[in-house]
């Protein structure tokens, strides 16, 4: 751990030519002490660093001086090309690997062109999640799936209730929503109840695997596959309109190739493909007097009941 940080201390001094204890504290999440520590150790162990007094002081490397302690390993190689995704770095448990890659990277740059990354990240932020996405904690799953994608290890998982075994081949971070994939299938990671990973083995990849062209030809066909209701629904002019605000985008083509003839209102009906009647059910609320459900007779009688409510709330003086 201790080895780590000195390391990462050098690295940012020879990446920004100089720092106060402060900056260097707030840089490694230690304290000022700790950082003062470390610069003694450095120093005894022959690294010469110094520090320069007054306002613009801190700590600094002798001119010209180079560590050799820019090379990446493995991990840090493979976690530098997810720069651009940090939270799902962090959520994933590789944050720690993936600073110290970059660190490397900008230590290894000519000082002509080492604001480059500073300079990127400030232009340039990739945010996943969608829209009003609530903060939430990553699936218990991930971190261990994540250990088995990296190593090539087989799992035994528990999925809805199913004991399966699955060779891990990588994740896909899709709206906030983690995803599994193996070499023919796609599973939600916050749908695993319980992962066993099998450290001591490893599957053989297929090498003509591309993640990024399965997750293209897979993820419409996946996200179909949710869709096993169906709930029959008329839909005023205004409501043909709010459907593919409030239709889940999978079932939307569906549901227009399923409208028939509008009827002397202007209403058309459809045949609404959904995850579950209680999705539908939220669903159907949004359009609210714009849409009637008629079929099946369970949902309808539920928002028949929820408009009764609705009434006597908004009916009182």
């Amino acid at each position: 751990m201790r080895a780590a940080r000195l390391m990462s201390l050098v690295l940012l001094l020879q990446a920004r030519g100089g720092m106060t204890a402060v900056e260097l504290s707030r840089e490694l999440e230690v304290s000022e002490r700790t950082v003062h520590r470390d610069v003694l150790a450095l120093a005894e162990a022959g690294v010469p660093v110094y520090a320069d007094r007054g306002r613009s002081g801190g700590y600094r490397l002798l001119e010209g001086y180079r560590t050799r302690l820019t090379g990446l390993d493995r991990a840090e190689a493979e976690a530098l090309f997810l720069s651009g995704v940090p939270e799902a770095l962090r959520e994933m448990g590789l944050s720690g690997v993936a600073a110290t890659a970059r660190l490397k990277a900008s230590a290894a740059l000519s000082p002509g062109v080492r604001d480059a990354p500073a300079t990127a990240a400030q232009r340039f932020h990739l945010d996943a999640p969608g829209w009003f996405a609530s903060e939430r904690p990553p699936p218990e799953a991930l971190a261990p799936l994540a250990r088995a994608v990296w190593g090539d290890h087989p799992v035994t998982a528990l999925y809805r209730g199913a004991e399966r075994a699955l060779e891990p081949y990588g994740l896909v971070l899709k709206a906030g929503v983690w995803y599994l994939a193996t070499r023919s299938a796609i599973y939600r990671v916050d749908r695993f109840a319980e992962v066993g990973i099998h450290s001591g083995r490893r599957f053989e990849r297929d090498r003509d695997f591309d993640l990024a062209a399965f997750w293209s030809g897979r993820a419409a066909e996946f996200a179909r596959s949710l869709l096993t209701t169906r709930v029959t629904v008329r839909l005023s002019p205004a409501g043909h309109r709010l459907l593919p605000h409030v239709a889940d985008p999978a079932a939307l083509d569906d549901a227009l190739a399923s409208a028939g003839e509008p009827d002397g209102q202007g209403r058309i009906t459809v045949s609404l493909p959904v995850e579950s009647l209680e999705v539908a059910y939220s669903q159907i609320l949004r359009f609210g007097p714009e849409a009637e459900v008629l079929d099946p007779p369970e949902l309808r009688a539920r928002l028949a009941d929820a408009a009764a409510r609705l009434r006597a709330l908004y009916g009182r003086p």
